[in-house]
């Protein structure tokens, strides 16, 4: 399979225009893009196949002041047709290097426990599994 991998600054969100299903979780607001994309401790990255986006990625750096600051993982997703074909490893691997350096020890991130193939996708990566309970106030949008 034939993609490429291409961060995503002010200056390119012109790819954003041809997206395949199932890659972002809601539609993207250009208004929250341009905030995100200001913010240099953001990174966003995706992959692109005939011009389009089958995939992203996105990270940030969690800092705080009594520890070195972590490259936060806090999105991944390919369409369904193009997955098990290179696209998340790439992304993870692109995102992992930009997020990472001098400032940065440790990569993180959270999903489902039941996502078996989300869990089995970190653990190829070499990530390791640990437990933790998260709490959240999620508004209902209904």
């Amino acid at each position: 399979m034939d993609f490429q991998i291409l961060r995503i600054t002010a200056e390119n969100t012109d790819v954003l225009d041809a997206i395949a299903e199932d890659v972002f979780d809601d539609v993207i607001r250009p208004h929250l893009l341009s905030v995100y994309l200001a913010d240099p401790k953001n990174f966003f990255f995706v992959a692109i196949a005939d011009g389009v986006v089958i995939g992203q990625a996105r990270g940030m750096h969690h800092l705080q002041p009594d520890r070195a600051t972590e490259l936060y993982i806090d999105n991944l997703g390919v369409t369904p047709s193009h997955q098990r074909n290179g696209v998340a490893t790439a992304l993870m691997k692109a995102l992992i290097e930009a997020g990472t350096g001098d400032e940065v020890e440790d990569v993180w991130l959270g999903t489902e426990q039941d996502n078996d193939q989300a869990v089995g996708f970190y653990r190829s990566m070499g990530l390791l599994e640990t437990k933790m309970v998260m709490f959240a106030n999620f508004v209902d949008e209904d």
